[in-house]
């Protein structure tokens, strides 16, 4: 099991940043990788960005050069610096963790943060 705790959600003007960041309850070298996803009202939820384990990151196409993943070893710790919001980035975060489980691998989920951007 892992439980994961989000914080850093809020309202922010259009071109500003928000950091995100992602606390889970036990070693992240224990994880396969950990994520951001985000859902809009009448969206299908995306990845918006991955990090494994050996440090490889993966960024969904529309926030390639805005959005920065990166995580701290010591914290258990997955951030996730946001800058040069835009209105279509207003959406519910949510962290994730992938976790082996026996053969197979298990997913787990935050409670999920508000992020609006507007004026």
């Amino acid at each position: 099991q892992v439980q994961l705790v989000e914080s850093g959600g809020g309202l922010v003007q259009p071109g500003g940043s928000l950091r995100l960041s992602c606390v889970a309850s036990r070693s992240i070298f224990s994880l396969n990788a950990m994520g951001w996803y985000r859902q809009a009202p009448g969206n299908q939820r995306e990845l918006v960005a991955s990090i494994t384990t050996d440090g490889s990151k993966n960024y969904a196409d529309s926030v390639k050069g805005r959005f920065i993943i990166s995580r701290d070893n010591a914290k258990n710790t997955v951030y996730l610096q946001m800058n040069s919001l835009k209105s279509e980035d207003t959406a519910v975060y949510s962290c994730n963790a992938k976790a082996a489980v026996g053969f197979r691998e298990a997913d787990y989920w935050g409670q999920g943060t508000q992020v609006t951007v507007s004026s």
